[in-house]
């Protein structure tokens, strides 16, 4: 197995981990990196570029990125966040106070630190969203203010699959005078930080070539080395069921769109189709936490306050859609049962089937995983999951500087 980049002395645990996701979970193409106190001490990649390529004649490059999904969320939630620091957004007003419309059903008591939580109540649409219509900047946030809630809003929790998108991106309109979550990414975070990072693909970078081809993949056969996991009986029902709020959540676009169509990848959905590099992911969190090195060092994303506000508990116990225990803080995923991270105090957020972007600030930690093969998992995937323990276990008995590795 051909695998390319650079592993710092002391995280070749890692470098280990992610051969064996190709050897022995089925990898297809990917990459990992990893910041430690504003420093890159792993970025590694191998593979295909592109999920339905079984014969290699377009490898994984430097640079290669891919649809992250979920993930996104992480990103967007920085938004709103950013804005609250500077007194643009109060967390604790109405959501009607900056979008009036959204108003209607009795939503008058969500506020804004609802969305980020997943507490609003409104993680369904009555009528999903075909494609065309859920792509349109202004017809999924309409349908959204359209819609009833289905709890009260801040008494229960549950995760706002596609929703959390369009209320995200409609809220921060409102705020900016116009600017969406994509644009204010990019122009607030991306670009000031050099990160391979979009929500919207800029035309001229699907034009190079920057995305790969994601797709399913298969589950690996079983290797008999261990026991085979399998979901609660509850989840497996959830998910079966038409009528669930389960299967109505992640069924807010019906049918999804093709993850591949450049339409798609232009477009701003904060809540899943951001594309990005492993290198971009980890280094949006290890600004998140810190300085980060390079041209753009003393340029930090959040300060302490703002920070804590990430990763307090908001939200936490059974989740309304995905049946587990779930924890959020304002905007991202906690570490828990459903979705380890590195500790108690790591914050960020998985992408559904595969990838992962998280911060730890007490290791001064910051990790991104992207993948081309999506498998059945929602929060925590085998590939990422391997990846975190690897690195755990490099922080604990780790010695030193860097070495390269080209092939292994």
């Amino acid at each position: 197995m051909d695998v390319h980049g650079t592993v710092a002395e002391g995280f070749e645990p890692v470098r280990e981990a992610f051969v064996r996701n190709f050897t022995a979970l089925g990898e297809r193409g990917a990459a990992v990196a990893v910041y430690r106190d504003g420093r890159k001490v792993i970025d590694l990649w191998g593979g295909t570029r592109n999920v339905d390529d079984t014969t290699g004649t377009e490898p994984w490059r430097r640079g290669t990125a891919q649809v992250v999904r979920s993930a996104t969320k992480g990103v967007a939630a920085a938004v709103p966040l950013l804005l609250h620091r500077r007194g643009e957004l109060d967390l604790d007003a109405p959501v009607g106070e900056y979008w009036p419309e959204f108003k209607a059903h009795g939503k008058e008591r969500v506020l804004v630190r609802h969305v980020l939580n997943h507490r609003a109540g409104l993680p369904v649409l009555d009528r999903p969203l075909s494609p065309e219509d859920a792509l349109d900047p202004l017809r999924g946030p309409a349908a959204v203010a359209a819609q009833a809630p289905v709890w009260e809003p801040g008494t229960d929790h549950g995760y706002h699959a596609l929703t959390y998108g369009w209320l995200l991106d409609e809220l921060v309109r409102r705020v900016t005078g116009g600017r969406g979550a994509g644009q204010w990414i990019a122009d607030e975070i991306a670009r000031p930080l050099g990160l391979d990072l979009w929500v919207g693909l800029p035309a001229a970078e699907e034009q190079a070539g920057r995305a790969g081809r994601v797709g399913r993949l298969d589950e690996p056969e079983p290797s008999g080395a261990g026991p085979r996991l399998r979901p609660k009986r509850a989840v497996t029902a959830a998910y079966g069921d038409p009528g669930s709020l389960t299967r109505r959540a992640f069924a807010a676009i019906t049918p999804f769109p093709d993850q591949n169509d450049p339409v798609y990848r232009a477009a701003a959905l904060p809540a899943a189709n951001g594309i990005a590099t492993a290198e971009g992911l980890a280094r949006f969190y290890a600004a998140l936490i810190g300085e980060v090195d390079g041209v753009t060092r003393g340029v930090r994303l959040f300060d302490a306050a703002t920070m804590e506000l990430a990763r307090a508990e908001e939200s936490a116990g059974p989740d309304r859609i995905l049946v587990v225990g779930t924890r959020f803080g304002l905007g991202y995923m906690l570490h828990g049962s459903a979705s380890p991270f590195l500790s108690p105090g790591s914050f960020g957020h998985p992408g559904r089937g595969g990838s992962l972007g998280f911060a730890d600030p007490e290791a001064g930690i910051a990790l991104g995983y992207v993948t081309n093969g999506f498998r059945k998992t929602v929060t925590a995937d085998p590939r990422a999951q391997a990846l975190v323990r690897a690195v755990r276990a490099s922080l604990s008995d780790r010695t030193g500087t860097g070495s390269d590795v080209d092939r292994v």
